[in-house]
């Protein structure tokens, strides 16, 4: 029974470390991972305003918005605001650029596939971030 009790033990330790460990929003520290360079390039991908994108946006199709971050909505949406208003994006923490700080202030480029909604918010889900120069 000692055993048993022992075992049951150890097993809620585990369940919970690994609860901790999840929500933390993973690993933050050091890497030897080094991203792939961005492609600077010309693209086929059109800049759009977030009016356009979501006034004649198509859903799955890919485009470019220059604006800023504007405020963190919760998990991976955010609220992008370029000079014709505002949308949804949501970006994977992974998308952010390693060692680079964007705040409200920040003006960046975000390309991603859009998600147009028939009932709800229609998103942006960024696959790329590029700040840009002022």
């Amino acid at each position: 029974m000692n055993n048993l009790l022992r075992l049951s033990c150890l097993a809620t330790l585990l369940a919970g470390s690994a609860f901790a460990i999840a929500q933390t929003g993973g690993y933050t520290g050091p890497s030897n991972h080094t991203p792939a360079p961005a492609y600077a390039g010309p693209s086929s991908v059109p800049l759009m305003t977030a009016k356009e994108l979501l006034a004649k946006g198509k859903d799955d199709q890919y485009v470019t918005l220059k604006g800023r971050i504007t405020s963190h909505k919760g998990g991976e949406d955010y609220e992008f605001t370029d000079q014709s208003g505002k949308i949804t994006v949501e970006i994977s923490a992974k998308r952010f650029p390693a060692g680079q700080t964007i705040d409200h202030n920040t003006l960046v480029e975000l390309t991603g596939e859009f998600d147009k909604e028939l009932i709800g918010e229609s998103t942006l889900d960024v696959k790329q971030i590029k700040l840009v120069a002022k």
